[in-house]
């Protein structure tokens, strides 16, 4: 009777560890079986600023030099003239947690910025940000696209993580066009 309390000690053990791997990305699982995908967004934001400027703002903290409350969130791991390799740290679970995704950013200036996950709680994302003009301002779209694996307990998971993803860059979209606007406002 020992052994069984202990095997079932063991496995709410290693399905508690699972969890806390997937929740922060650090243990992907990516068995590209029972691939079910969703979209994320449409997002739309319009900021009263210039095309070149909000690209600027979204450009960055990963090709120029991020500030301090950025460089808490973001760390570039490896960096080209057009694409980056940057980790990302988000708090979950009431911030008793931070998630780290890890993607690639590729540049299209001005008018788009592409993100591909690489490591994270799904295997797949991909993203863009597409800034056109409008009026004398610029709309900043959001789309993309989230891929979990293992049938209906991937779609599961996937709609528990697809609210928290599209949450966390619908705050980014709200900072970018605060900045974006605060930067055209400087004489």
């Amino acid at each position: 009777m020992v052994w069984i309390g202990a095997a079932v000690a063991t496995a709410v053990a290693g399905a508690a560890a699972g969890y806390l791997g997937l929740v922060t990305g650090a243990l992907p699982l990516d068995v590209g079986v029972g691939r079910r995908t969703r979209p994320l967004g449409p997002q739309t934001v319009d900021i009263a600023t210039p095309r070149e400027v909000v690209f600027d703002v979204v450009a960055q903290p990963y090709l120029g030099r991020a500030t301090r409350a950025m460089r808490e969130k973001l760390l570039v791991l490896e960096r080209g003239s057009d694409m980056v390799l940057a980790a990302h740290r988000t708090p979950v679970a009431g911030g008793r947690l931070t998630a780290t995704t890890v993607e690639t950013v590729r540049f299209t200036r001005p008018e788009r910025v592409d993100f591909r996950l690489v490591r994270g709680p799904v295997p797949v994302v991909t993203e863009s940000f597409t800034l056109t003009e409008h009026g004398a301002g610029t709309r900043l779209v959001y789309e993309g696209e989230l891929a979990t694996d293992l049938w209906r307990a991937g779609q599961w998971w996937g709609g528990l993580v697809a609210p928290r993803w599209e949450a966390t860059v619908g705050a980014s979209l709200a900072a970018v066009r605060q900045e974006a606007e605060r930067r055209a406002a400087l004489p």
